[in-house]
Order: C-alpha cells, then sequence, then structure tokens
C-alpha cells in the first residue's frame, strides 16, 4: 500500500496532501496499522513495536526528501556508508519520537471527535472543486495513496491528536507584566557616548618595514600566497533545442494517429450510493428505495458514510481509474439503474448510476499546436542523438585535437580563457562537465594539453565534447610578485599596535584624571555627544554596551574599533531609558513566548524518552 502512496505522490495535488500527513503517519505508528508486524523488528517503544517496514519507508521517505532538496549533490553524500547510517537512525529516532507523543496523548486523555476529522476532510483544499468539497476527489485521491476512507480518517485523527498535544504544551507559557516591561526598558536603553578616533591609516603611512621582515613573514606565511590551479578548455556543444526544423501535417496526422489515446478521455459515470454496517440495515434501504423513497433523503438519514451522506449520496464524476471495485462489478448499464445490496469492505452498498458520459476525443484542429511541438522536438532529439554519436567517434578516433570533432559538429570549438576551481566559465557551469575538467583525468603532464573528453551529457538534451588546452598546477605565488601586499599588512600591523597602545596610555590617564592634559599633548579630542541604541550592529556600539555604568556625575572609559579598523577611546557620560512601541514589545514578548515553549518542549521530549523503555531490534542496523 505504501508501494502505492509513494508511486501516487508523483501527483500534483497529492503532494498537496502528502505535504500535510506525512509527518504524522507515513513516519509514525500509523505504518503499524497499515502493515502486519515481522518478528525482525527496529524497535520497541515502551511494547509498542516499530516494525522494518516501518523504518524502511521512513528511511526512503527521507532519502527521497533529501534528493530532492540536494539535487546532484545527493549523489555524493549516498555513496557515504556512514552518512547513509546516520539518516536511517535519524528516521528511527524520529519514529520513536511520534510513537511517545501518541502514547502521552492517549495518556493525558486527548481526543478528537469525529466531528473535529469530518471538518479537517471539508475544508482540506486539495479535496475541494471551486471552494466546495467534492467527494469523488476525495475518494480518488485517498483511492490512489492505497487508503479507505476508515483508514484515512484514523491517520487524520492520529495528526490532529499530535497537533492538539504540541499545541498544549507550547501555547501555555507567559511573560508577566513586570517581566516583559523590564526587558522592553534593557533592549531599548539608550547610551550617551562621546569617541576620539586614532587613524591606524594615518599611522600606516609613516610605518617602514625592512626586507628581512617581508622575507620572515613571506616564508611564515606562505600558504597564504597560493596561485589557483588554473586551467583553459576548448570545448564543442551539442544542443537538440538548436536541431528543430519545421514538420509536415503527415507527420502530425501520424503522430494523432499514433498516440490517439493521448487525446481520449474514457467514459465517466455518475454513481450515489448509501452504505450501511449490517446486511438487514441495507436490506431496508433497497426496500424503501423500491417502494419510491427518495435516494438524497434516505441517504442523508440513513448511510453510515458522513462524506456521501452529505451530498445526499452523490459520489460525483468517477473516472475507470478513480471508481471502487464494489461499482465496477455491480452491473449497473442504464442511467437511473438502481444495484441490489452490495458487500464492501467498510460495510454494504446500495449503490445508482445517476449518469454517463460517453468516451470523448479530441479533435485533430483542437491539439494540432500541441502535437506540432513534440513532433518537432521529437525529431531534434533523434538528429541530438545521431549527432551525438558522430561527434563522439570523432573525438576518440582523434585524442590529439578537436578538428575531427569541429568538422563532424559542423562547428569551431569554443577557447575559455583561463580559470580556476572557484571561477568556472558560466557556459560549462554544470556538474559533470566540472567534474570531467578538474578531476586530473585530462589534464596533460607539465601543463601541456590533454587528450579528449568522451561526450558529456548534462540536463536538457545538451553535450559537451572538450579538452584541456593548457594547465597550472596550484603553486606558492614568488615573493617579488606579493612583496607590496606584504609590505601594507605589515605597515598596518604595526600601526595597529601603535594605536593600541596610545589608546591603553590614554585610557589610563583618563581613569587617572588626567585625561584632558593627555588628549591636548597627543592633539586629540573627544567629538560630540552620540546616543547609541542596541539595535547598531557595528562594533563600536557593542563596545558601548559593554562598559560599566558611569557613576553619578562621572564617566565609564573604555576602548574599541570602529568598520575601518581604526583604534576608538570611548566616554560613555550617561544611560537613559529609551521607549519602545507598543507592537514592538508586542513581538518582543510573542518571541520570548515562543521561545520558551520551544524549551518547554524539547523538555517534555527530554523526558518522555528518559523514561521510555526502548530496545532497539535488529533491523534497526539494516542496510
Amino acid at each position: 500500500m505504501m508501494d502505492n502512496l509513494r508511486a501516487a505522490s508523483n501527483h500534483v495535488v497529492l503532494k498537496i496532501i502528502l505535504g500535510l500527513i506525512i509527518l504524522s503517519f507515513v513516519l509514525t505508528g500509523v505504518g503499524g496499522y497499515l502493515t502486519g508486524g515481522s518478528g525482525d523488528y527496529a524497535a520497541k517503544v515502551n511494547g509498542q513495536e516499530i516494525s522494518r517496514a516501518q523504518l524502511e519507508r521512513a528511511f526512503s521517505n527521507e532519502r527521497a526528501r533529501q534528493q530532492q532538496m540536494l539535487g546532484e549533490q545527493f549523489s555524493a553524500l549516498a555513496g557515504n556508508e556512514g552518512y547513509m547510517q546516520q539518516m536511517r537512525q535519524q528516521a528511527l529516532s524520529q519514529l520513536t519520537d511520534e510513537i511517545l507523543l501518541d502514547q502521552y496523548a492517549k495518556n493525558i486523555g486527548l481526543a478528537i471527535s469525529d466531528d473535529q476529522i469530518k471538518q479537517a476532510i471539508f475544508t482540506q483544499p486539495a479535496f475541494q472543486t471551486d471552494g466546495k468539497f467534492d467527494n469523488a476527489k476525495y475518494l480518488g485521491l485517498i483511492g490512489n495513496m492505497g487508503f479507505t476512507a476508515d483508514q484515512y480518517a484514523e491517520a487524520l485523527r492520529k495528526q490532529l491528536t499530535t497537533q492538539q498535544l504540541i499545541k498544549s504544551v507550547t501555547g501555555t507559557d507567559f511573560v508577566l507584566g513586570s517581566e516583559s516591561d523590564a526587558l522592553a526598558a534593557l533592549i531599548s536603553q539608550q547610551r550617551l557616548v562621546r569617541e576620539v578616533t586614532i587613524n591606524v591609516g594615518e599611522l600606516a603611512a609613516k610605518q617602514t618595514v625592512t626586507p628581512d621582515e617581508i622575507n620572515n613573514y613571506y616564508q611564515q606565511n606562505k600558504n597564504s600566497f597560493m596561485s589557483p590551479e588554473q586551467f583553459r578548455v576548448s570545448y564543442i556543444k551539442l544542443d537538440a533545442a538548436s536541431m528543430q526544423e519545421p514538420v509536415s501535417e503527415s507527420e502530425i496526422q501520424g503522430w494523432y494517429d499514433e498516440h490517439q489515446q493521448d487525446y481520449t478521455q474514457p467514459q465517466r459515470n455518475r454513481y450515489s450510493i448509501i452504505q450501511t454496517k449490517t446486511e438487514a440495515e441495507a436490506q431496508s434501504v433497497l426496500d424503501a428505495l423500491k417502494n419510491g423513497g427518495d435516494f438524497a433523503t434516505l441517504a442523508k438519514e440513513k448511510s453510515a458514510d458522513p462524506i456521501s451522506a452529505r451530498q445526499g449520496g452523490d459520489m460525483g464524476w468517477l473516472e475507470p481509474d478513480t471508481t471502487p471495485d464494489e461499482l465496477k462489478n455491480s452491473g449497473l448499464k442504464d442511467k437511473g439503474q438502481l444495484s441490489g445490496i452490495i458487500k464492501s469492505s467498510v460495510g454494504f452498498i446500495i449503490a445508482r448510476l445517476d449518469d454517463i458520459q460517453p468516451q470523448q476525443i479530441k479533435a485533430l484542429a483542437d491539439v494540432r499546436d500541441d502535437i506540432a511541438a513534440k513532433v518537432k522536438q521529437e525529431k531534434a532529439v533523434d538528429a541530438y542523438y545521431k549527432l551525438q554519436q558522430k561527434v563522439s567517434d570523432a573525438a576518440s578516433n582523434d585524442t590529439e585535437s578537436l578538428a575531427g570533432a569541429e568538422e563532424a559538429a559542423g562547428v569551431k570549438a569554443v577557447e575559455t580563457g583561463w580559470f580556476s576551481h572557484d571561477n568556472l566559465p558560466a557556459e560549462l557551469n554544470f556538474k559533470p562537465v566540472q567534474e570531467a575538467i578538474f578531476n586530473g583525468g585530462l589534464a596533460g603532464d607539465n601543463g601541456a594539453p590533454g587528450r579528449n573528453s568522451d561526450i558529456i551529457t548534462v540536463d536538457g538534451d545538451r553535450a559537451f565534447v572538450l579538452r584541456i588546452s593548457e594547465h597550472k598546477p596550484e603553486a606558492v605565488k614568488p615573493l617579488p610578485e606579493v612583496t607590496a601586499q606584504i609590505t601594507d599588512t605589515l605597515k598596518q600591523q604595526k600601526a595597529q599596535a601603535a594605536a593600541k597602545s596610545q589608546a591603553d596610555k590614554l585610557l589610563a590617564d583618563l581613569k587617572a584624571g588626567k585625561g584632558d592634559e593627555a588628549l591636548k599633548a597627543a592633539g586629540l579630542s573627544f567629538g560630540q555627544t552620540q546616543t547609541l541604541t542596541r539595535t547598531g550592529q557595528d562594533p563600536l556600539t557593542q563596545s558601548a554596551f559593554a562598559l560599566p555604568l558611569p557613576a553619578a556625575g562621572k564617566a565609564s572609559y573604555g576602548v574599541g574599533e570602529d568598520m575601518q579598523g581604526n583604534v576608538v577611546l570611548l566616554s560613555l557620560d550617561k544611560v537613559q531609558t529609551g521607549e519602545m512601541p507598543a507592537a514592538q514589545k508586542t513581538a518582543l514578548v510573542q518571541g520570548v513566548t515562543q521561545n520558551n515553549a520551544q524549551i518547554a518542549f524539547e523538555a517534555l521530549m527530554t523526558n518522555l524518552r528518559k523514561e521510555a523503555k526502548i530496545k532497539y531490534g535488529a533491523a534497526a542496523q539494516a542496510q
């Protein structure tokens, strides 16, 4: 059944449903409801078994999710045995946590009513047509996923119960008014600060650096002066999209005749049903119908299926693929025909065939443009693969150049400029091409040209054949090439040290009450007062809010750096309370509450895991 679910998940609408319920019943104990147990289990959680099949499905789903999210990167990860085993353990942990939550919900008496389940189904957009619940769509979609209505309702009940539990835990935290006021006051606090900037750039211009200092720095930091491996590449690109040609009317007609089933809507039937739990109830309903009873009225009054009952028994239009076997085998052929009592997996059914829509075939004129595009694409792809083989043979026969491949392709090869691993040209920015260039197999010896590549195919019916024209291995840049860079670095370091030393001396004088004289002697002075808030992200703001509160009538001093790397003396003269808008304060409280709620939920899960009796079976480590 879960294989059906995975197959059905390729349908766009079904993905919407799966997105809502997959965490709750594909990765949880509902798997045990859908499949039989096995002696070879993955784990037992307080006696409740997680079967090998459940773990394999959870692992498969997580693998598919990561593959979709990571794309081509997943291929490399999938080859790492440790990574795959870690993913398997994560899937088992998720299954375990879901069972613990389900068990805890039952222990504290959380329950979901039938009315809540009905409402959840009726309001699910995936089951609606034009904003109204569509019973036929509902039955068809859950049927394609391998569920009966009862099984789907049970899965949904587990999901809603878990949601109710999470809400009950995370929705109870609160912040006292006094606490929120104090927090808002702390965050909105303002600091009045004056600054003295010691310009490091001006000091750097006055520094001198000796050749020995430059050489020593170079020898100690050679890894900082590496020239990356570089390449120049010649390549030929083949693209099916550029090979499209006009198509004839006979080709269009031929495609239409050969693929007519693609443009055919099969016969559709519209049924109404009344479902009962016992055969005696079904016989009573059938007798009432034969005596002139109204089908819709009886369905609303008697049917045990709340979904179809709400619609007077109407199931909407059903195609062969979405028609339950019970209805297919009911023998109903004519409009208005009433069935006998039909035994089904959910009880007993009385059915009526309300209407029939015959099979319909779209006219060629209505689909001509679509077919023309498909034929054009198909012809282009055929020509592309033939040319690809021709170019591949030519490149293999003459490995010393692309001349033969150029002649076969009918185009000249393109040659790139120099590039490294970090700046692959955009026209070659495909993972298979990247791997072919950088894996070392095509590069020649000592920078010489290499051999031709095989045909490299990429997405979109495109392919490349290429060769490395020139290659430079990674190497340390020579000293003359980096001397200017090292000189600037050493001057900056010396200037930074000098500025910090000067700032430390001035700071000591300021704290000793000799600041005015010291600043005047250094040709420096404090600037105008600035009002800083905690929202500032620059280094000076962070330094200012790290200073201790000033004593009454005095300043608090410190040293920091600005965004340009200059050393700055700070004078914190005053701290005052700012104002926080009501909306911002509300958002702050909500953020704190949510954070506390998350902590509470994690504490609950930690406690459930600690108290649980979990026994792991052989399937937990199976590959």
